[in-house]
């Protein structure tokens, strides 16, 4: 599928993985809206061909609108859902119990914000005219690594994120008559702004545990992925690993 002249939609757009892949669409011919909160798109440089929507995730008429909003710009064919959250926390830790609420806030933003905007941005997709082999779009979500690896005081982004792995092969079958294609990409360790606090010890001691390459991954790397998947016609229903082969220790 080709990105000339079509809208894109990114949630978690003004930073990370979700800023490298707007770039990336708008680069090959794509209007990109780029969906994040207020606060994210006040720091968000300036991109050619982006557009920022101050969207909530889990606010389903403000994901409407920046939906409709995209779809009036030309037909939208990719939507692709980088937005979430992961704090750390364990069952029972010091302070005791898991924060319920914390629990239900990482479950809400991760996983049923991506599937509302999925859900939604479908309906818009599957309105846009058939292109070969009836084809129409494709959605492109984010799980983790932690979906198969969760470690101490991972449980409510591993949860989170196993959903987000569990709803792409219904996903794909649910909207195979629309044309729409769905598949995941589960990244292990990249170097996104939530690593920008932590010391270059760290960071090096992170890269370490990689098999190969013994380096931490890059948003350009996941947004390459991204293109990719695009333009790949017959891959739907699946869930790619980008980790470098790490598999996760337990902490």
């Amino acid at each position: 599928m080709k990105l000339d002249d079509t809208s894109a939609i990114v949630t978690g757009g003004a930073s990370g993985l979700g800023a490298a892949t707007a770039q990336a669409l708008a680069e090959q011919g794509a209007r990109v809206f780029a969906l994040d909160l207020p606060t994210a798109i006040e720091a968000a440089p300036a991109v050619d061909g982006v557009t920022y929507v101050p969207t909530d995730v889990t606010d389903g008429e403000q994901v409407r609108a920046a939906v409709a909003q995209a779809a009036e710009s030309g037909p939208l064919r990719t939507v692709v859902n980088c937005a979430g959250i992961g704090p750390s926390a364990r069952i029972l830790g010091r302070k005791g119990v898991h924060d319920l609420d914390l629990f239900s806030k990482v479950v809400q933003i991760n996983l049923v914000g991506t599937f509302t905007v999925m859900a939604i941005a479908a309906e818009a997709i599957a309105q846009t005219q058939e292109l070969d082999h009836g084809q129409r779009g494709v959605i492109v979500n984010t799980a983790s690594i932690a979906a198969f690896d969760g470690q101490i005081g991972q449980i409510a982004y591993s949860a989170s994120k196993g959903g987000v792995v569990g709803m792409t092969l219904p996903a794909a079958r649910d909207l195979a008559q629309y044309g729409i294609r769905v598949n995941t990409i589960a990244p292990g360790i990249i170097e996104t702004p939530m690593l920008a606090t932590v010391s270059e010890e760290f960071r090096a001691t992170l890269a370490s545990g990689v098999p190969f390459p013994h380096r931490l991954g890059q948003p350009s790397e996941y947004a390459q992925l991204v293109t990719m998947i695009a333009a790949h016609d017959y891959l739907n229903g699946e869930t790619i690993r980008m980790d470098g082969a790490l598999r996760m220790a337990p902490r």
